[in-house]
């Protein structure tokens, strides 16, 4: 057994770029000991979003629902990783695991290939919620007419399916993480009360799983990058996983991108709901997370401390929420808010004044001034977006387009708009569920290219209740900060970005703010970091997140602090709504919402600067 297992990653999302499972096969990554190829490559291709766009696609057509992509990397790159002996492990499976095994199982045929393909499945348990066969959480609500409820299972069942002699492994809906866990602990045999170990390939999967997010990719520090990220395409990452659970991240050789505190930071702290990450195979505590610089783009993690997971797993569910439409208006120069007050009044009247009615949604967005004696036209424009949901398709469709366009000659002074009307397009709406474990069976099933199928049952490991973790997490929320205070009261009015980075995205209708002070770059400052970890953590408090965020004002806010990342995780309860395929929001998804933050002002002590 090899004392480091190297795994790659070469898909964050469905529709990542295709040449990287051929650049990952043939790039090495030179560190202390020399170049080294990859053992396992890995590939995410699932999100919330995703199943939701596959659970359509399994409408039109049964025998789809998963990632067509990850099949034409494969057609390409099979031939290569077997001849290197690189194991494919991904998620691209979707809603029909078994269905693309079978697929693969043709294209190698075809290449004259004979690799073990196994899949792993059991988490989709829909055709069970529509027959009433198994019950989630929360009980009180219809679940029957779930488009698409995929349990998170865990890694053991891609450990199981690696240990079986499987070459390539595709899976539905694992968490992200389980990618990485499954092979590191088959590799080094970990069982599932090796609590620590499996948390430190938790936070290992974590960081590979959004690909070139943390070579660079989305930093908000991305001034601080090499020059050849402006014209190289980035890296994907490479962790390198010791026997303890510890792992360094890297990059291959040659390729665009950095990788440094920061930018694994940015990754740690993306999507993450507290400083505890609750997975089905172990609890992961992201404040034990410790960072280092050991050498040009090579970033060891270590210390990550894990605990039993929780009892029940999570659940994705999307229901097919109606119908949605948009319009947007063109208001250019003098008088923005009153254009805008006249064509809201007027779409607003016309629709009431239908016989279909106003539909059961109509959102229009902010406009914002435009700007003064601007130089161009199209900067002294703003767009007004008129967005509307209802479950009546008709209601959202020339219905609605009709009262906008009708408008052309009859509203305010250079009526324009974006484009030509639309057809309704369906929307889902996600809901988080949970479901005991029993009503779960995790199947793995290994085929040899004869077609030999071989059937196991994954057991589920040892749970915890949960109550002890949830009260250990509202006491992190509350820990002092182990930073010495700042002395300098003098203060001065500039951007929160000036010295802090963020990364933010969604979690399903909540948002999720890393906020974090910069440790590499031109950002940063050895001699005042501390003292600026200890005024950020000060600083972000949930009325202070409020004022900085007025669309939070009514909710609910979280605030975890991460001290030995250097910064704060923020959660804000409900501002994408019921999610992102539903969210009417102008970033439904959340991704500029950490930029907007940085480059809202505060107040900072001068001795901070």
């Amino acid at each position: 057994m090899s004392d480091v297992l190297r795994i790659g990653n070469c898909s964050g999302f469905y529709g990542d770029r295709l040449s990287a499972m051929r650049e990952m096969l043939e790039g090495v990554t030179t560190g202390p000991d020399g170049p080294h190829g990859l053992d396992v490559l890995t590939g995410d291709y699932l999100a919330e979003l995703t199943m939701l766009i596959l659970g359509k696609d399994r409408m039109r057509d049964p025998t789809s629902g998963y990632a067509r992509t990850f099949l034409r990397q494969a057609e390409d790159c099979l031939g290569l990783a077997l001849e290197k002996g690189v194991r494919i492990v991904a998620n691209a499976g979707g809603l029909n695991p078994a269905g693309l095994a079978d697929r693969l199982a043709e294209v190698a045929q075809g290449l004259g290939l004979s690799p073990r393909i196994a899949h792993v499945s059991g988490d989709d348990l829909s055709a069970a919620l529509r027959e009433g066969a198994v019950a989630l959480h929360p009980a009180d609500r219809d679940w029957s007419q779930a488009l698409t409820a995929n349990a998170y299972l865990g890694a053991f069942g891609i450990a199981e399916a690696l240990g079986a002699g499987a070459d390539v492994v595709v899976t539905g809906r694992t968490t992200d993480a389980s990618l990485v866990v499954g092979p590191a602990a088959a590799h080094f045999g970990w069982g599932p009360t090796a609590y620590d170990e499996l948390a430190g390939a938790v936070v290992a999967g974590h960081v590979l799983e959004c690909g070139t997010q943390a070579t660079g990719g989305n930093f908000s520090g991305f001034g601080d990058l090499p020059p050849d990220a402006l014209t190289t395409p980035l890296g994907f990452p490479v962790a390198e996983i010791a026997a303890e659970g510890s792992f360094v991240v890297t990059k291959h050789d040659g390729t665009g991108g950095a990788v440094t505190t920061d930018t694994v930071t940015a990754q740690l702290v993306y999507e993450i709901q507290s400083n505890r990450y609750h997975g089905p195979d172990v609890t992961t505590h992201l404040e034990t997370v410790r960072l280092e610089q050991v050498g040009p783009d090579r970033v060891r993690v270590g210390g990550v401390v894990g605990s039993p997971p929780p009892e029940r797993l999570k659940v994705a569910v999307n229901v097919l929420g109606g119908w949605r439409n948009s319009v947007e208006f063109v208001l250019t120069g003098l008088d923005i808010d009153h254009k805008a007050a006249w064509v809201r009044a007027q779409v607003e009247s016309t629709l009431d004044a239908s016989p279909l009615g106003r539909p059961a949604t109509l959102d229009w967005s902010d406009t914002g001034p435009a700007t003064p004696d601007a130089p161009t036209e199209e900067s002294a424009s703003v767009l007004l977006r008129a967005t509307v949901l209802d479950p009546d398709a008709e209601k959202v469709g020339r219905s609605f387009t009709s009262a906008a366009v009708e408008l052309a000659l009859g509203s305010y002074p250079g009526f324009a708009i974006t484009a030509p009307p639309a057809k309704p397009s369906p929307y889902g709406v996600y809901h988080p569920a949970y479901v005991d474990r029993g009503a779960v069976e995790h199947l793995v099933v290994v085929r040899d290219a004869d077609g030999e199928e071989q059937r196991v049952v994954v057991a589920d490991p040892p749970v915890t209740t949960g109550a002890d973790e949830v009260a250990d997490v509202e006491a992190q929320a509350q820990r002092p900060s182990p930073y010495p205070a700042p002395i300098d009261t003098l203060t001065r009015r500039m951007p929160l970005g000036s010295f802090v980075h963020a990364r933010s995205g969604d979690k399903g209708g909540d948002a999720n703010i890393g906020l974090w002070v910069a440790t590499t770059g031109a950002r940063h400052d050895p001699a005042k970091h501390a003292a600026r970890v200890t005024w950020l953590t000060k600083l972000v408090t949930p009325s202070r997140i409020r004022e900085l965020v007025p669309e939070a004002a009514d909710l609910e806010v979280e605030v975890y602090p991460l001290p030995n990342l250097g910064g704060v995780n923020v959660v804000v309860k409900g501002l994408l709504g019921e999610g992102v395929a539903a969210s009417t929001r102008f970033d439904p998804q959340a991704k500029g919402l950490g930029e907007w933050v940085r480059s809202r002002m505060v107040s900072v002590e001068d001795s901070l600067l």
